[in-house]
């Protein structure tokens, strides 16, 4: 603070002589200034702190390609919970990237929690399975071309292989795949009319291994609750893990619930069906000697 006629300032020192000791009412001025100064540094800090997270955030739901699938569809109207999945941001191909931006606006879709979702019109009047959790895509583009009569809804947030799905349609000619970018929960719970759906599929999902981590897998039966409530009765429900204690879960939480019955009569794991292909991340699980197991259960 600049000396003011009510704030006299120092007088300067003479050289060669000691300060002269502070009059008694310094220490009461002194506060008046420092306290202040300390305020404004924090002030700005704390505003320059803001203005980088809002920077951020605002980063983190810009589209990746304009015209391609939104960074956080769901947005912040959608509360917060627990995920049984981790968004990853990865390198994404020139031929991937070709295909978002060509094919998005024509065969993908936002799961932002706004609206039901009329499947008979995108899909042209075919049966639809929701499968979550696609990978990098070949086996769903394949699966989709052995089946041209259903229609598959493929949910991921991996930005590659939505792009990889997308070019593999594409290529092959296929109309029955759609691309789901968000969160499946939200899609089932919010864009999903009752009894919409003819099947389920879940391949391969993130096992969360360590034992904390056990309240994030997906395969729990508050899912099957809002599962069983978009599936039409007879729809199949088809799992498939190479971890062991989570398929053991996964046999438990279906086999206890009511409104779900295993196809196979023993009670137990069912064989790979030909329908589900020989993917190159379960191969190479099978080199190193993981079981994969397939869960195969009907709706009541």
């Amino acid at each position: 603070m600049n000396p003011t006629p009510e704030t006299p300032g120092p007088a300067p020192e003479e050289p060669g002589h000691a300060p002269e000791a502070a009059p008694a009412t310094a220490p009461e001025a002194a506060p008046a200034t420092a306290p202040r100064a300390e305020t404004d540094a924090d002030a700005d800090a704390a505003a320059r702190r803001a203005a980088s997270f809002e920077r951020q955030r605002r980063l983190r739901q810009e589209p990746r390609f304009p015209g391609g699938p939104a960074a956080d569809p769901a947005g912040s109207h959608h509360e917060r919970r627990i995920r049984s999945f981790q968004p990853r941001r990865s390198r994404v191909t020139a031929g991937q990237e070709d295909a978002l931006q060509r094919l998005w606006p024509k065969w993908g879709l936002d799961i932002d929690g706004r609206g039901v979702i009329d499947l008979p019109t995108l899909f042209d009047g075919l049966p639809v399975v929701l499968e979550i959790g696609f990978g990098m895509g070949e086996a769903t583009a394949q699966m989709a071309a052995d089946d041209p009569d259903t229609g598959i809804l493929a949910v991921d947030v991996h930005t590659p292989g939505q792009g990889n799905l997308l070019g593999l349609a594409d290529r092959a000619g296929l109309s029955n795949v759609r691309v789901a970018n968000g969160d499946a929960i939200i899609l089932l719970r919010e864009m999903l009319a009752p009894a919409a759906l003819d099947g389920l599929r879940v391949y391969f999902p993130d096992p969360w291994p360590k034992k904390r981590h056990h309240k994030r897998r997906l395969i729990q039966t508050e899912f099957l609750d809002l599962v069983a409530q978009r599936l039409k009765p007879g729809a199949v429900v088809h799992c498939a893990t190479d971890w062991e204690p989570y398929a053991e879960q996964m046999l438990e939480v279906l086999t206890a619930h009511p409104l779900f019955e295993n196809t196979q009569a023993d009670g137990g794991y069912a064989p790979r069906p030909a329908f589900r292909p020989l993917t190159r991340f379960e191969g190479q699980g099978l080199d190193k000697g993981h079981c994969v197991h397939d869960v195969l259960f009907t709706r009541r």
